[in-house]
């Protein structure tokens, strides 16, 4: 499976900015998808994610209010539009990907990086005036 995550850029503060998680020879849909970031110095978190098929979404507490992650399965992808964007949003954006089922409750939310079987190489993000 192979990931592209795209739509990175500067943006000033407060902007708007929508990533896209495309994928080749593989439907989406059919994977959890999860976007992570890394800014320079610190380790990769987990900032949103979509379970398989209609699935819900979860946030982290960083994006949640300003992040909406969607499915677009015309298009074959995943995108996470970002709304009031702030300088600490600034880091290299990825998508990741997996096939593993959900637990039978749903009550595990998948947001360690071990979680995820395929990754995308990131795209940049820089929120500066």
């Amino acid at each position: 499976v192979q990931l592209q995550a795209s739509g990175g850029g500067l943006e000033q503060p407060g902007g708007s900015l929508r990533l896209s998680c495309t994928a080749s020879a593989v439907t989406l849909y059919h994977y959890r998808i999860g976007w992570f970031r890394q800014a320079p110095g610190k380790e990769r978190e987990w900032v949103s994610l979509i379970r398989r098929g209609d699935g819900d979404t979860y946030y982290s507490d960083s994006a949640k209010g300003r992040f909406t992650i969607s499915r677009d399965n015309g298009a074959n992808a995943v995108y996470l539009k970002m709304n009031s964007l702030k300088a600490e949003d600034t880091a290299v954006y990825y998508c990741a990907a997996s096939l593993r089922q959900d637990d039978s409750g749903g009550y595990y939310i998948p947001t360690e990086v071990d979680d995820y079987d395929y990754w995308g190489r990131g795209t940049l993000v820089t929120v500066s005036s």
